[in-house]
């Protein structure tokens, strides 16, 4: 099964191409151009690094969230126009899950920790090792969080994902283990893979981001209305 997967949730992002468990090619993104800018031509570039083209292709995975708002909806608009120009199926990953599976069998608790700008991170809590969700995905200080999870982290804890190079300090000093993530297509692409084996992988119209949090356009309606 040959996947191309997108990941545009952060702010480099990531694209793919993989056959079954093995990476084809694989381009970390240029974040000094934006996804729009840059998400065609890394696309392009990915099919012909693995030296297929996008009519060999089995299988489109993309993050699906959370992430900032633009980004996202680049990256599910690109690879709804591919399924639909392909007539191929697509499936939706959460980021979320993509950097569990990195670190998965690595500790008894395994926290997603990404950044969620204005000094907030998303983040889930997640028994490492049946996968269950202990606390569901949510935005929110980290301190706040850390705070109200406290009685789940007393385990063996790891934090993994882009927010953990500015909390490192306060999160390896009450002991826990941070790892800065790898890109996240890979992962996304082999997700979609066991998707597309159960059925779940669909048509272009099925895919539903995961934003957790309001777009900063309406949160900022909001105040403006509150004010």
């Amino acid at each position: 099964m040959l996947i191309l997967s997108l990941d545009t949730t952060t702010r480099g992002g990531s694209v793919a191409v993989c056959d079954e468990d093995r990476v084809l090619a694989l381009l970390r993104g240029d974040e000094s151009r934006t996804h729009g800018e840059r998400v065609p031509g890394e696309l392009a570039r990915a099919l012909a690094d693995a030296g297929i083209t996008k009519h060999q292709i089995d299988l489109l995975a993309v993050a699906t969230g959370p992430g900032a708002f633009t980004g996202l909806r680049i990256g599910l608009a690109a690879m709804q126009g591919l399924a639909m120009t392909l007539q191929k199926p697509v499936a939706g990953v959460s980021a979320l899950d993509a950097l569990v599976e990195q670190v998965a069998g690595e500790a008894d608790v395994i926290v997603p920790w990404m950044d969620a700008q204005r000094g907030e991170v998303f983040a889930a809590v997640v028994d490492g090792a049946s996968r269950r969700t202990i606390e569901p995905a949510t935005a929110g200080r980290p301190e706040a969080l850390l705070a109200a999870w406290q009685l789940h982290l007393d385990r063996r804890a790891i934090f993994t994902g882009d927010a953990v190079v500015r909390d490192a300090a306060m999160l390896t000093r009450a002991g826990w283990r941070a790892r800065l993530p790898d890109p996240l297509a890979p992962h996304i692409a082999w997700l979609a893979r066991r998707m597309a084996l159960r059925d779940e992988a669909g048509p272009p119209h099925a895919l539903t981001p995961i934003y957790v949090r309001k777009p900063d356009a309406e949160i900022e309606r909001e105040r403006r209305v509150r004010s």
